[in-house]
């Protein structure tokens, strides 16, 4: 799709109002709200495929309409509405409510920390679902882990950066841990929902953007404005998409319907994570070919300012004033560092012999 298809289909539903659930024949009708402009590809999409499999996987008992973003609440407002009832759930990224408490944007992804399959491992083997239920029901959220788009790219700059001395002072279009990393290196951070980027990247509100990656920001257009696309993406190395369901609603259903919105929602993150990792290859080398993208690797000595602010971050959380946040930060650190090793030897010792000078498959 294109980036003015996405946009003009944001406003139609404006009037169509939230309510409590209806019950129909014995049938729930839930409202979502998301973070997105309606079918923008990757998370737009994600989000309407989480409403219909819940729908396909309960038989039709429990059906999910979904709002897109700015028709009935405003993105960053998406939490708040189904903690207060006014929605049933949302689906979004945990960085956009870390205001709430820091200790929620673990659950997403932290800098210079685990990749999606070890934020998996910890999540299901490791402890983090339980800290992850813990702290959203505190504001009366039931949260479920829906996909996730991967290793972010660090974003689109209007001029090259090439020492930390480039980077400081940019206005920089980030959100969630990852953009308070970026201002203790030096930035100005802005956080704008993703149907606003492009505007004020093109007005030069902002001098450089990251949203996602290749799959999802070719779309947004960016690339008419910003030819270099920066990697990598240290500030996301995972971005998880969840759904908040309302914790009141979540209790008032049957175990049944609990246990097939939990398999749904397992379901569908597989499927999503792997489209990902599917597409963004291919946009990449679209962006490249077609537009004149230009990627190019961060320096050295900024990606080393990045991962000591990212250190420093770490080190206030594990010794949070919060409890919740000091135990999520510990388990998050003490699974990511026994990870590391591992994965420098299995998952990176493969990356780097297949890129040996080999005939293999050419």
């Amino acid at each position: 799709m294109n980036r003015r298809g996405i946009l003009a289909a944001g406003g139609v539903a404006a009037a169509a109002g939230l309510a409590t659930p209806a019950l129909s024949q014995g049938r729930i009708e839930w409202r979502m709200v998301t973070l997105w402009p309606r079918n923008l590809p990757g998370p737009g999409v994600a989000a309407q495929k989480v409403a219909d499999r819940i729908g396909a996987v309960t038989a039709g008992r429990i059906n999910v309409r979904l709002f897109a973003a700015g028709e009935v609440v405003p993105a960053p407002g998406a939490f708040d509405a189904v903690a207060a009832g006014t929605a049933d759930l949302y689906h979004g990224v945990p960085s956009f409510w870390i205001s709430k408490s820091p200790g929620i944007g673990f659950f997403g992804s932290f800098p210079f920390g685990m990749t999606v399959y070890e934020r998996q491992a910890w999540m299901m083997h490791g402890g983090g679902q339980a800290l992850y239920d813990e702290i959203y029901a505190r504001f009366g959220v039931k949260p479920f882990n829906t996909g996730d788009s991967g290793p972010q790219w660090l974003g689109w700059f209007r001029r090259e950066i090439r020492s930390i001395d480039d980077f400081r002072g940019l206005r920089f279009r980030t959100a969630g841990l990852g953009g308070e990393m970026f201002r203790r290196a030096g930035a100005s951070v802005v956080t704008l929902p993703a149907g606003e980027i492009f505007a004020a990247l093109q007005s030069g509100t902002i001098d450089a953007a990251e949203f996602l990656g290749p799959f999802s920001d070719a779309p947004l257009g960016l690339h008419q404005v910003a030819k270099n696309y920066y990697f990598p993406g240290v500030q996301e190395p995972s971005s998880a998409e969840e759904i908040g369901i309302n914790l009141g609603r979540w209790n008032a259903l049957p175990d049944d319907l609990k246990n097939a919105v939990r398999f749904a929602c397992q379901s569908v993150a597989e499927e999503i994570t792997t489209e990902y990792d599917a597409r963004h290859p291919v946009a990449l080398a679209e962006l490249v070919s077609r537009h004149g993208v230009t990627p190019r690797e961060a320096p050295r000595d900024l990606l080393v300012a990045f991962g000591n602010s990212a250190g420093q971050m770490l080190a206030e959380y594990r010794n949070h004033q919060d409890p919740m946040v000091k135990r999520i930060a510990d388990s998050y650190a003490v699974f990511r560092n026994r990870s590391q090793a591992y994965m420098l030897q299995s998952y990176a010792g493969n990356y780097a012999a297949r890129a040996l000078p080999i005939n293999w498959g050419q």
